[in-house]
């Protein structure tokens, strides 16, 4: 019987030095997830809400950055080193194509909300090539300035002319990006749905569009 004892109280102490006492045991995870610790859960996507709040956000920020521009443009010029720039032509035309791309961004946004999948791809690329367009007209008026020997240090108002432009091409080509976002996304596994991506990505485009008219009255009428 002593014998047996030992033999029995060795083997809990071993079991115990192993880990195989019943405290051990490796914590439970998840809760209500099943076997498969509830990977077959379906996904919850997040509120939209949440990005339409950060557009307005960013759009806002946006507006500000430029009204203090415009600002410090208006104050600025009209000194004795202001050597008023020639706005080119070509930024009429620049002009055109950018409010052509927010015409075809809606027709985009229709057929999308019409269930018309060919459609929206159409127009969205369209609306994509023209935003593209706008931007190489806008190097092509660049250049051109360029060769008419008006640089970004020419004057105080050539400055402010290429601070304005290129400040807003910068963002152009932000805008240019999330439309090609929502062009190649595979919204099936996103966390945001194709229709919200398109509707904060026009915002932001429409956003632009009015904004460069309002820089380019401000280049034309404040020479």
């Amino acid at each position: 019987m002593p014998a047996v004892t030992t033999t029995h109280d060795s083997d809990v102490v071993i079991e115990k030095r192993n880990g195989g006492g019943s405290g051990n045991l490796p914590p439970v995870r998840g809760h209500g997830g099943g076997g498969d610790d509830g990977k077959n859960q379906p996904r919850r996507r997040p509120s939209p809400n949440r990005y339409y709040t950060g557009i307005a956000i960013g759009i806002v920020s946006v507006l500000m950055f430029f009204m203090a521009l415009a600002s410090a443009f208006l104050v600025r010029k009209g000194g004795a080193d202001w050597v008023p720039v020639h706005i080119p032509a070509l930024l009429w035309f620049n002009t055109v194509v950018l409010m052509a791309s927010s015409a075809t961004l809606e027709t985009a946004r229709k057929n999308l909300a019409n269930g018309e999948t060919r459609g929206f791809r159409k127009f969205w690329l369209l609306s994509t090539v023209l935003g593209v367009a706008f931007l190489l007209g806008q190097v092509l008026a660049w250049r051109i300035l360029v060769s008419q020997g008006v640089y970004l240090s020419s004057n105080p108002a050539s400055s402010f002319f290429y601070i304005f432009t290129g400040a807003h091409a910068v963002h152009l080509l932000g805008g240019v990006g999330a439309l090609v976002y929502v062009a190649v996304r595979n919204f099936d596994v996103a966390k945001i749905s194709r229709t919200v991506a398109a509707d904060i990505t026009a915002y932001f485009w429409h956003f632009l569009d009015a904004l460069w008219l309002f820089l380019l009255l401000i280049l034309y009428f404040g020479k």
